[in-house]
């Protein structure tokens, strides 16, 4: 069988075309899915009998069960878990701001870079997620929203998994959300982030898309690199920097620098200089991002007037940059919290209610 959500509107209407359908069909299955959020072919009340029976031996919708859905206290952040076919779990975070809806997306079932301070990789890497795997933990989050009148406007490629080690399956599932036939958002909304896979990185300057790219940089220099980021050993800093100025110039998209300040280890005066002159002349942003911890990780969070006079370094070398707003930290939602919390084969996990609040 073929997932539904790996398909783009003309791949569909070949197969049913194949399959001796009227193509005009893939225009009502489009419909139904991506606009009404139905995923039972039974419900599809104008496709005869027939057709939903041949659907549904032929084209696999949905591929991912949702577990649960767990609120932050702010009612700002939502935490969604989805069972994969085989039983392995995947993370995916809404995240409401004003009158943005973002959902970040796992990539990958676990995370081969292992970064030090994050806990995606604390338990290796098992496999790559399908197309169809990325686009429906979108949809099923904007049927959920779809409820209280809202709908994901924003899109980041930064929870479980390094995107670019699963390069072919997220192109594809971008192409799908930004189809106009189907999610049509717009892919300057959408943001990828890597830890710096160098031949990832050109492959995507070439490929016609209007993302933006994010480096998971959290260090000014390789020395460092590669004591908390073990991928670091394999793409020198100088040659990730010089992959990212390319994809700057061939796609005219500025690029951002996430850096994780950890107490101890990159959060000195002495490190924001190093980072002021590695980034010097460059068309960027720094978003610095306060350690958020991680059960068994021994790193700590700098002190809030650790953080203001790394910044005011920046500031005074005339490098833009942010500070995140941690959000979801109550539920482990927030950056470099995403984990394999629950194992195959373990029971059911609890449902919780939908509140009428808006988030």
């Amino acid at each position: 069988m073929t997932d539904f959500c790996d398909l783009q509107p003309e791949e569909l209407a070949a197969i049913l075309d194949a399959h001796g359908e009227k193509e005009f069909h893939a225009k009502q299955l489009i419909s139904w899915v991506y606009e009404k959020g139905v995923f039972d072919w039974e419900k599809m009340t104008n496709l005869s009998k027939d057709l939903r029976q041949k659907l549904a031996k032929l084209l696999k919708l949905p591929v991912l069960k949702l577990e649960r859905v767990q609120p932050s206290e702010d009612g700002e952040t939502y935490k969604f878990l989805w069972r994969l076919h085989e039983g392995n779990l995947v993370e995916s975070v809404l995240i409401c701001s004003g009158d943005r809806r973002t959902v970040c997306v796992s990539t990958q079932v676990g995370c081969p870079a292992r970064c030090a301070f994050c806990a995606s990789g604390q338990k290796g890497f098992m496999r790559n997620l399908r197309p169809s795997e990325i686009v429906e933990q979108v949809l099923h989050i904007n049927n959920w929203l779809a409820e209280k009148g809202e709908r994901v406007c924003h899109i980041v490629y930064m929870g479980m998994g390094e995107p670019l080690k699963n390069y072919d399956s997220v192109v594809k599932s971008i192409k799908l959300l930004s189809n106009e036939k189907t999610l049509n958002i717009s892919q300057r909304r959408i943001t990828v982030s890597t830890v710096g896979v160098v031949e990832g990185i050109r492959r995507l300057s070439n490929e016609g898309l209007k993302v933006s790219l994010v480096l998971s940089l959290h260090a000014p220099n390789q020395h460092i690199r590669q004591k908390i980021i073990p991928y670091a050993r394999k793409y020198p800093l100088e040659e990730i920097l010089t992959a990212m100025d390319e994809y700057s110039e061939k796609t005219k998209r500025d690029i951002t620098y996430e850096y994780t300040l950890i107490a101890g280890i990159n959060d000195h005066p002495d490190h924001a200089f190093e980072l002021a002159h590695l980034l010097k002349g460059k068309q960027c942003t720094v978003n610095l991002i306060p350690y958020n911890p991680v059960a068994g990780i021994r790193l700590k969070r700098p002190e809030k007037k650790d953080i203001k006079a790394f910044r005011s370094v920046l500031f005074g070398a005339r490098i833009p940059n942010t500070c995140r707003y941690t959000k979801g930290d109550d539920i482990a939602a927030a950056c470099g919290q995403l984990a394999l919390q629950h194992q195959p084969g373990s029971a059911p996990l609890p449902m919780l209610e939908k509140t009428g609040s808006d988030c």
